[in-house]
């Protein structure tokens, strides 16, 4: 237990210490992709984040195993619903996603000197206690969507910290699918929880990460909630029968 305890400290340090030296590499050309209007600048945007999390998740032990890549179609924009377990969910989800997409994202992590602007550009930022900051950021979801990206949101709104398959979903992704015709595509993440674990601090075990991509849902002729059920049914079902 001790060994195993100390190992995992130490590769919570190379993690932190091998994210932060990669990052600096790939910030001049990410900030470059501002230049370019969209959808194109995002999509360099995402294609240098793909190569970076590659590089990263190997050197950190974690090799990532994509899977329904071709349920995405050409010309097609999706709202992507995924499972949240750990941290390390958002280098497995928007960068591995195919085409320019952003992710609904924390306001406050947009502070943080040289990388706010980084976490901006992936994302469309929120803060979930302003009534405000809510409405504008569900309008800026709509217009990512309308300029050809997709949107990737965390139903569940925070980690899962119990013991069941998925917590429950909220209205918000599910409404955007059904006002902007861009059907809800769920994806389903394995073994984030056993890298980062949502319990302990500063502990990391390396193991595959593995991110799977269903079959899109249709919104026409769905209401939010029968909308939300559809996609909680289909992505419970397939963790659990996938998760060993």
């Amino acid at each position: 237990m001790f060994l195993r305890d100390l190992f995992a400290r130490i590769m919570a340090l190379w993690a932190l210490l091998s994210f932060a030296v990669s990052f600096l590499i790939i910030l001049i050309p990410s900030l470059l992709c501002g230049l370019i209007p969209n959808p194109t600048g995002q999509d360099w945007f995402i294609r240098i984040a793909r190569g970076w999390m590659r590089i990263w998740l190997l050197l950190v032990g974690c090799p990532p195993r994509i899977r329904g890549r071709e349920q995405f179609k050409k010309g097609q924009t999706y709202v992507v619903i995924c499972n949240h377990n750990s941290l390390m969910d958002p280098p497995m989800t928007s960068p591995f996603i195919p085409g320019p997409n952003k992710t609904i994202a924390k306001a406050g992590l947009a502070k943080v000197p040289i990388f706010g602007w980084y976490y901006k550009r992936g994302g469309v930022m929120v803060d979930r206690k302003n009534e405000l900051s809510r409405r504008r950021s569900y309008e800026e979801m709509k217009a990512v969507l309308n300029h050809g990206m997709h949107m990737c949101i965390y139903p569940e709104g925070t980690r899962n910290r119990t013991h069941e398959p998925l917590k429950s979903f909220y209205d918000g992704a599910f409404k955007l699918s059904i006002d902007t015709g861009s059907p809800i595509l769920p994806a389903v993440l394995f073994h984030t929880r056993n890298i980062l674990s949502p319990t302990r601090s500063f502990y990391f075990q390396p193991h595959s990460i593995e991110l799977h991509f269903l079959e899109p849902i249709d919104p026409v002729g769905e209401t939010v909630q029968t909308l939300k059920e559809k996609s909680f049914a289909i992505m419970s079902a397939y963790y659990t029968a996938h998760s060993a």
